[in-house]
C-alpha cells in the first residue's frame, strides 16, 4: 500500500495528493502534525537516501532555527532536528513497501514509478 507523508495545507502536497486520486491510485495520508514522525521510517529513509534529501533547508522551519542548531548537522543530527520539526521534511515523502521513497513531488517520477 502506498503512503504518503505530509503536512495537509501544504500545497505540494495537496498537488500529490490531487495527482493520486486523478490517477486512480490508493494511499493512505500520515499527517505529520496530528501524528508525528515515525522514527523508525525516517531513519530507513535518511539511511536509504540520505539526509541531505530529506532536510529541507529552505523552509521557514529551518531558517528560524538558532545558528548552533543550524551548524555541523550530520545524520544523527538532522534526524532529531527532523523528528523535533516534521515541517523540516520535505515534502512529501511517499512510500510503496519497494524501493526507495520518492521525495517531493514530480509527475513524470511519479508516473514511472508508480504507473
Amino acid at each position: 500500500m502506498l503512503t504518503l507523508y505530509g503536512i495537509p495545507n501544504c500545497d505540494t502536497v495537496k498537488k500529490a495528493r490531487n495527482w493520486l486520486d486523478a490517477q486512480g491510485i490508493a494511499f493512505d495520508f500520515h499527517d505529520y502534525k496530528k501524528a508525528g514522525v515515525p522514527e523508525g521510517a525516517l531513519a530507513d529513509w535518511v539511511d536509504a537516501l540520505g539526509w541531505e534529501v530529506l532536510l529541507n533547508r529552505r523552509g521557514t522551519t529551518f531558517r528560524k532555527l538558532s545558528e548552533d542548531d543550524k551548524a555541523d548537522i550530520d545524520a544523527a543530527k538532522a534526524l532529531r532536528l527532523m523528528i523535533a520539526n516534521p515541517s523540516m521534511i520535505k515534502r512529501p515523502v511517499v512510500t510503496t513497501g519497494e524501493g526507495k521513497p520518492l521525495v517531493g513531488f514530480d509527475a513524470n517520477a511519479w508516473r514511472a514509478r508508480l504507473g
